[in-house]
């Protein structure tokens, strides 16, 4: 760790420095970003490429009473740093260390949480119009990326700042990245102010401007700004909206940064600086490969490579679905597939290879990404939405409003359906089940394997009407992939094993539990059913009528939040039914769950095990023995009563 780092406890230790020591700092900080992230993973070239405007940031104001608002918060790593949570940073994205977003229980530093993209803009601007009303001093500041600009919601808060507030400062940090290359108008507008060849006449005249003035900014008056300003090509995106426009300029000069903050806090206006940065810089790896270096696991510093995978591993189901999207797609001229920004992470990257006309990144824009499928759907095209788990939260008016009252043919394929135990509470894919279930005419699927996934994929291509399809982060099963999938029937399950004792019936990924649960209970005598249920929705019931009057006891695993879940689908059936069967569930408790190293770590701190499901389960029997053991007693004293009478 650099000499200036270690002085850093907080932003107060970061004012007594001089620029020359905080130019240091800032190639301290990179140092320590790659260090410590090739030992852990975690989002790098983001964070490598704030570094300048971190410091600047907390150089001119006070945090915590000024508000710092970061979009996605992906890029806190460096304000986490100066803001007295170096002593740990070694452990971020793990257990027990920092989370890798903004986390208001971690810090007053940490004014608003994210993990999704698109809430800086209205957060702050919610802020400053309390402030306003309150009559207090704080300063905030959104800073966002350019994939930002294309959310909707950050529209919807543009469209309001100018009749909300007169002190705002958004920050635009434009690295022309989101997670993939940024797509679309908006990200060729950002361009075209930063190429034009007026814009860049007029901006070293405004450079030159600055020089001569020297570091005293703040007595600029806004006539002379708005008079080189009147120069630049259009702006006017910003200024209609009611924001006036700075920039670009080079996000790396720290001391031009300083300089424009401390000027800019003095504005009785709502502005937007625009900021060019270059994502993973300090590090030439993060430069060569930004896609790989946004989200990163551990790597090897010097070659910027990852762990080898193991010869013959099973591959991860983002993988096994991205090439099944490329083979069905050659049986089906009218397959898509559709993503939101994330080409890598859901696989879809292999269809944009293979079939680039087949592909459509819409950028970090769920409720377009939707819609624009159903859009497809009505002119008969088979539309797959490859879309994580908690992103399609963000979505969900438009899965009800615009797919399913509709009736129409769109798939969603619900990657990170489980935990994403680094990322945490923002990115666990733990709700779908339940709001997936209540959705009239929606069939809600998830495979015991890779080789079911292909099965799923190609079943959703011959179904009419919605489809959800969830599966999780990481690794299939190791199962061979069929050359020709199958058909499966719809709402019905897989009974891979008999038993007339208990009834383990598993949804998704869980057969490894399922499997080891019941070799427990055989160990102990017991007769135990093992039950792929394939489908949450239409959910098996000849099977539930079945085992609910077979076995004494059911129980449901599943890798979701309990209420509303696949066990509550099960206990409603049966209820139905009117079969009182016990059921014991195994499933996340109702609250959020934090991030940690791996899934194991909170498995075995919420009792989402093997070892929970047998005890749950022995327990539930025990019971059943005793409530048998009473009945037959009351039945043989009543007979005594009777006999004696």
């Amino acid at each position: 760790m650099g000499r200036y780092l270690e002085m850093i406890n907080s932003p107060t230790d970061l004012k007594l420095l001089t620029l020359d020591q905080l130019t240091t700092l800032a190639q301290e900080i990179r140092e320590e970003l790659v260090t410590v992230l090739s030992k852990s993973g975690g989002h790098l070239g983001p964070n490598l490429g704030v570094v300048e405007l971190s410091i600047a940031m907390h150089k001119v104001f006070n945090s915590p009473k000024d508000k710092f608002v970061w979009d996605v918060s992906h890029q806190v790593y460096v304000h986490k740093l100066l803001t007295g949570r170096r002593h740990n940073f070694s452990k971020i994205r793990q257990t027990g260390g920092p989370m890798g977003f903004a986390l208001r229980e971690e810090s007053p530093h940490d004014c608003f949480g994210a993990g999704h993209a698109g809430t800086a803009l209205s957060a702050a601007l919610g802020m400053a119009t309390a402030r306003d009303h309150s009559g207090t001093d704080e300063q905030v500041v959104a800073v966002i990326g350019d994939a930002a600009l294309t959310c909707g919601v950050t529209f919807e808060a543009l469209n309001n700042i100018k009749h909300s507030t007169r002190r705002l400062i958004v920050i635009l940090n434009d690295n022309e990245w989101s997670i993939a290359k940024n797509v679309g108008a908006i990200s060729d507008y950002l361009n075209r102010i930063v190429t034009h060849p007026r814009y860049a006449a007029a901006h070293k005249k405004w450079e030159s401007f600055l020089n001569r003035l020297g570091p005293d900014v703040a007595k600029v008056e806004a006539k002379v700004e708005e008079a080189f300003k009147s120069l630049l090509v259009p702006s006017v995106l910003f200024e209609e909206f009611g924001l006036r426009y700075l920039g670009p300029m080079d996000g790396h000069n720290l001391p031009k940064l300083i300089e424009t903050l401390e000027w800019a806090k003095n504005q009785d206006t709502p502005l937007l600086l625009h900021i060019q940065t270059v994502k993973g810089k300090g590090y030439e790896k993060a430069l060569e490969d930004p896609q790989t270096f946004h989200g990163t696991g551990p790597f090897d510093v010097g070659t910027g490579k990852g762990p080898a995978k193991k010869e013959g591993a099973p591959p991860n189901y983002q993988d096994v679905f991205g090439e099944a999207m490329v083979r069905f797609c050659d049986v089906n001229s009218k397959l898509v597939g559709i993503t939101g920004a994330m080409p890598t992470g859901t696989g879809l990257i292999k269809l944009q290879k293979a079939k680039p006309d087949r592909y459509f990144d819409v950028g970090i824009a769920e409720e377009h990404a939707v819609i624009f499928a159903a859009g497809m759907a009505t002119m008969g095209y088979k539309p797959v939405c490859a879309i994580y788990s908690t992103f399609l939260q963000r979505a969900y008016d438009c899965i009800i409003h615009d797919v399913a009252l509709q009736n129409l043919d769109v798939i969603f394929c619900m990657d990170r359906a489980s935990l994403s135990a680094n990322d945490g509470p923002t990115h666990h894919g733990l709700f779908d089940i339940a709001y997936g279930r209540c959705i009239p005419g929606a069939t809600l699927m998830s495979p015991k394997d890779e080789d079911e996934l292909c099965d799923m994929m190609w079943t959703a291509l011959q179904h009419h009407g919605p489809i959800m399809i969830r599966y999780p982060r990481g690794t299939g099963e190791g199962v061979p992939i069929k050359q020709k999938p199958a058909v499966l029937p719809i709402g019905k399950a897989e009974v891979l094993q008999h038993g007339t004792d208990v009834a383990i019936i598993f949804y998704g990924a869980m057969q490894t539990m399922a499997k080891e649960t019941a070799a427990a209970l055989e160990a102990e005598g017991k007769s135990v059913a093992i039950i792929n249920a394939r489908f949450a929705k239409p959910i098996d019931r000849d099977m539930l009528e079945k085992y609910g009057h077979i076995a004494k006891v059911v129980c449901t695993l599943e890798d979701h939040v309990l209420i509303g879940g696949f066990g509550t689908a099960v206990m409603e059936t049966l209820s139905e039914m009117r079969i009182p069967t016990p059921v014991v569930r195994v499933a996340w408790p109702d609250k959020f769950i934090e991030h940690a190293t791996q899934p194991k770590d909170l498995q075995d701190k919420y009792h989402v095990n093997s070892a929970t499901a047998v005890a749950k389960i022995k327990d539930a029997l025990a019971h059943v023995a005793q409530t048998v053991d009473h009945t037959q007693k009351f039945r043989v004293l009543g007979a005594a009563n009777a006999r004696t009478a």
